[in-house]
């Protein structure tokens, strides 16, 4: 269970393996994986959600549409990412709140992620 203060957050999420199945845009169409929309119902609206994919740029009104079509809200997509690691680096604040955490899931699989604030942060 993640501990995160109250201030505004940005959510950095992988699209395949991570919300969607993997490849499935190749294979016949996009499928949601399960927990998402439960993760999702938790993100408040002051957070911002930045979506990264390695899919190509011609992948990436599909890709729009079919988040739409689901209720599923980002302020960015970044296409064309590379297939290795992501690496997340950012500063703690004086006071010792972390700002940076990286969360590896298994690919394809339920997405339940559990978070709550914690206003003494």
């Amino acid at each position: 269970m993640l501990e995160l203060s109250p201030l505004a957050k940005t959510w950095i999420l992988d699209v395949d393996g991570t919300i969607l199945k993997h490849n499935g845009h190749l294979h016949g169409g996009d499928v949601l994986l399960d927990g998402v929309k439960d993760f999702y119902s938790k993100i408040s609206d002051d957070d911002k959600i930045i979506l990264l994919t390695a899919r190509k740029d011609e992948y990436l009104e599909e890709l729009k549409m079919f988040l739409l079509e689901n209720k599923l809200r980002y302020d960015y997509i970044l296409t064309g990412m590379p297939f290795g690691e992501r690496i997340l680096v950012n500063d703690r604040k004086p006071s010792g709140l972390n700002t940076a955490y990286a969360i590896n899931k298994d690919r394809d699989k339920e997405l339940n992620i559990e978070f709550k604030i914690n206003e003494d942060l």
